[in-house]
Formats: C-alpha cells, sequence, structure tokens
C-alpha cells in the first residue's frame, strides 16, 4: 500500500551552491502536506546541457538521507529524455534507490521526449509533460492530473518550488 508520496524540486541562487526541498504527503493527491524539508548544498556541479541530473541528483540524495522512505517521488524535470530510455534526472533519481516510483513533471517540451504524455490542467491550455519510471506512465499522468489546487501547476509543485527558492 502507497502511503507516502514526495515532491522535490531544487534551486541554485546565482551566488553559488544549491537548496532543495521537498514536501511529502499521505495521499497522491497532496491534500494534505505532513512534512517538509530542506537541505542546502554549499558546493554544486556546474549546470550541463543534458547532464542536469549531475548537478540535481546529489541535493536530492542530501535531502532524502534522513527521510523515512517515499513510496512516490515527483521531481521537476523528465524520467527518461526520450523514448530508447536515455535517462533523464527522474531515472537517475530512480536507478539511485531514492524512490520506488518517481514521476517527471516537466513544465516545458523536451523535443526528443515525444513519449512523454501531455496533462493539462485548470484553465490552461498548456500542458505539463509526465514521464515515469516504476509506475505506469498512465497511472503517474492520471496522479499528476488530479493532485490539489485549480492552476496549470499542482500546489504541491508550487510550495516545493517556494520551498526551494527560499534561502536557508
Amino acid at each position: 500500500m502507497v502511503t507516502r508520496f514526495g515532491a522535490a524540486d531544487a534551486h541554485y541562487p546565482l551566488s553559488g551552491g544549491g537548496h532543495a526541498a521537498l514536501v511529502v504527503s499521505g495521499g497522491p493527491e497532496f491534500g494534505t502536506i505532513i512534512e517538509q524539508r530542506t537541505a542546502w548544498l554549499a558546493e554544486v556541479a556546474d549546470y550541463a546541457p543534458g547532464r542536469f541530473y549531475e548537478r540535481e541528483l546529489p541535493a536530492l540524495t542530501a535531502l532524502l538521507a534522513d527521510t523515512d522512505p517515499l513510496d512516490v517521488l515527483i521531481v521537476d524535470g523528465y524520467v527518461d529524455l526520450d523514448p530508447d530510455g536515455r535517462p533523464g534526472l527522474g531515472r537517475h533519481v530512480w536507478n539511485a534507490g531514492l524512490a520506488p516510483a518517481v514521476i517527471g513533471v516537466a513544465k516545458t517540451a523536451f523535443r526528443s521526449a515525444t513519449h512523454a504524455e501531455p496533462v493539462l490542467r485548470g484553465s490552461s491550455s498548456r500542458p505539463l509533460y509526465v514521464t515515469a519510471a516504476g509506475i505506469s506512465q498512465t497511472d503517474a499522468a492520471y496522479l499528476v492530473r488530479t493532485m490539489s489546487g485549480t492552476a496549470r501547476l499542482p500546489e504541491a509543485l508550487r510550495l516545493v518550488d517556494r520551498l526551494a527558492r527560499s534561502m536557508p
């Protein structure tokens, strides 16, 4: 039985370092947040196109190190970058064992990610792009579609973005 759903994000201020955030809910709709955590990393890898995970994975690993295990983790980005399985951030998170199911939610289309399922929320005509590992993509898209909030971006993802952008 799935009981712990998490959403994580990270922010990298121009001054350096990285600040990762996590919100946890007992249900897939994220109607009630039962835990919030942040972690600061003094040093992070430089951004490299196509290698985003090198920057983000250490921050998420540090964030989840002292957290009770999650059943599902939602990350900002793609699980796989193309239908052939070129790994994106979510696949690296899943391969690292940070959660048995990882859902990637991207706000912009990535040209090679033709397999991503577009999800419309609220009154927006701009979709979110959902990919997944350890859970069917159909189930992952349904979960994102039914998360709390009426905006394009689910409220839990908006909250975790704000937490990541707040400086420790």
